[in-house]
């Protein structure tokens, strides 16, 4: 029964992993399931769990960031030099 907790929770986390939640708090959210995680798979891994968890909230928030940025730029960019004719 432990083991089938265990994978549904890491199930549910792999399904997390995606950038709908690389938002605000993504420490938060990925370690908090990361402790249940954690929690799950043993006695102690709560909070090794949580602390991997952590990580990879931060690591995806940063990659939303840049990404965000990114557009941001290249739409201010498009909108400073506005497209010109192409001449045949």
């Amino acid at each position: 029964m432990r083991r089938l907790s265990a994978l549904a929770v890491l199930t549910l986390l792999a399904g997390a992993a995606g950038p709908a939640l690389a938002e605000e708090g993504g420490c938060l959210k990925y370690g908090a399931a990361g402790a249940v995680a954690g929690h799950m798979v043993g006695s102690g891994h709560g909070v090794a769990g949580a602390a991997a968890g952590c990580a990879l909230g931060a690591h995806e928030r940063n990659k939303a960031e840049k990404k965000d940025a990114a557009q941001q730029k290249a739409t201010a960019q498009q909108q400073q030099s506005p497209a010109q004719p192409k001449s045949n």
